[in-house]
């Protein structure tokens, strides 16, 4: 909830992009929670540059300017100089910068450059969150139109379109293919697993990122077999299916729309949970966004892999063991990783089931992005940008581990991996979710039952 915040301010002399962004920028501060935090930072006035050892970006390019608190300083400066009293005075008395059109300019060019991973808060002496003044300055630019085409053609069908999903995925098509996903798990494990529409009262709401429908038909087939096998009630809405909210990356009006929509169905289907699938940024939009912009009154959300290692550890899903013979690794999605949120539960699952997995390093809450993060991996124009610069580090930390698969439950993470991986020649690496590879583990019942027959049948033919 917005609290109002009291700021030194009188009209801008400026005219123009300048003045419409100062005059979205007075908005934003007034009707939101950002005012005393930038004030707090702007008195900070930290550029030691120590967080640049901790960020990829700057690492590849050596470039002064993709130093994150260089990079935060864009808005921090027009800041003290436009909305407190001593800048306002100083500006007076003895001049000083103005925002001009070529330093909006430079903004959008260097605040897209970034992937909010926020690694650099780890070593930052004064804790400033350089991702979180990234993703405000972001929002000021997008009051003022300046936004990348992909994240609004995405968010405009979401929002705005027929489908109300990004991938425009029509409702018909949806069933259809969850029609042929249930098919295909009878025919390979002989079990009926059902992706149930529209159930009222059910205990989770379903939201994946709704391009699993077209790219992962494994993680979505695990993701059903778990609920198959532990019996909970879970149910995909008609009306709104998709977890993707691209409005997190750069304005906070368009997340706060989307996350009310994940909100709206689950009180249309009197349901009590949402879950998001494998999506990292799904899933942090949903976990923040809900109780921020609905209130506490909104759902619990959970992440699918925390509902998955809770029914493992209580021994709900029997497994056959250390299935997987192939070396796999594991790649930590920055926005379900950097909090602390969900680490260890992904790699005690893959113990579980692998005979060689190993780490990157380093991993967890310390791990390097993608390097397609922001909402960067949705402008295809970057690519070589995202895979060659800031997804290099990545790429070498894959090469060292010798790994077959790579886990990335994520749906931004796998298509930028996928990527790095071929521009990089990884050639043998296989991108996965984590359920890919904990469906081949599942110890079905009904297929234990069907060996179990089809080896009786054989010896009966042979005697």
């Amino acid at each position: 909830m917005a609290v109002k915040y009291t700021f030194y301010t009188e009209p801008f002399e400026e005219t123009g992009r300048p003045r419409r962004f100062l005059d979205a920028m007075t908005a934003i501060l007034m009707h939101s929670n950002y005012g005393p935090l930038l004030d707090l930072y702007s008195k900070c006035r930290v550029r030691c540059t120590r967080c640049r050892v901790d960020c990829q970006i700057h690492q590849a390019t050596g470039d002064p300017r993709d130093i994150p608190c260089a990079r935060s300083d864009l808005i921090l400066k027009i800041y003290r100089r436009y909305f407190t009293a001593a800048g306002k005075w100083s500006a007076r008395m003895f001049g000083g910068f103005q925002l001009t059109d070529t330093l909006i300019d430079d903004m959008a060019e260097r605040l897209y450059n970034c992937t909010g991973c926020r690694r650099c808060r780890i070593s930052c002496p004064m804790g400033v969150d350089h991702g979180l003044l990234t993703h405000l300055s972001r929002w000021i630019l997008a009051e003022i139109d300046i936004i990348p085409k992909a994240l609004v053609v995405a968010t405009r069908e979401q929002i705005d379109g027929d489908t109300h999903n990004t991938s425009a995925i029509p409702e018909a098509a949806l069933r259809d293919t969850c029609e042929f996903l249930e098919e295909e798990l009878m025919e390979l494990y002989q079990t009926p697993v059902k992706f149930p529409f529209d159930v009222e009262g059910a205990e989770y709401v379903f939201f994946p990122a709704v391009s699993d429908y077209l790219l992962e038909p494994d993680t979505l087939m695990g993701n059903a077999a778990v609920f198959h096998m532990t019996g909970d009630s879970w149910t995909i809405g008609s009306k709104y299916y998709d977890g993707i909210n691209y409005g997190l990356f750069y304005s906070d009006r368009m997340w706060d729309r989307i996350v009310n929509m994940e909100v709206a169905e689950v009180k249309r289907l009197k349901g009590k949970n949402i879950l998001i699938g494998e999506c990292g940024h799904a899933s942090r939009s949903a976990k923040v966004g809900v109780p921020n912009f609905f209130g506490p009154d909104g759902p619990p959300v959970i992440n699918i892999l925390e509902y998955t290692h809770r029914m493992l550890e209580a021994g709900r899903i029997p497994i056959k063991g250390k299935v997987i013979d192939e070396r796999v690794t594991y790649h930590d999605p920055c926005n379900i990783a950097r909090s602390g949120w969900i680490v260890d539960q992904p790699r005690e699952m893959l113990r579980a089931i692998c005979k060689d997995f190993v780490e990157m390093k380093p991993g967890g809450d310390k791990n390097y992005c993608c390097g397609g993060g922001g909402g960067t991996v949705s402008i295809d124009e970057v690519r070589t940008y995202r895979t060659k610069t800031t997804g290099e580090t990545k790429a070498r930390q894959i090469r060292e581990t010798g790994a077959k698969y790579l886990v990335a439950p994520c749906a931004n993470c796998k298509k930028q991996l996928a990527e790095v991986c071929q521009d990089h020649g990884l050639d043998d690496v296989e991108v996965v979710g984590l359920h890919d590879l904990l469906l081949k583990a599942i110890d079905f019942p009904e297929q234990a039952a069907s060996d179990k027959d089809d080896v009786q049948a054989a010896g009966q033919a042979a005697g």
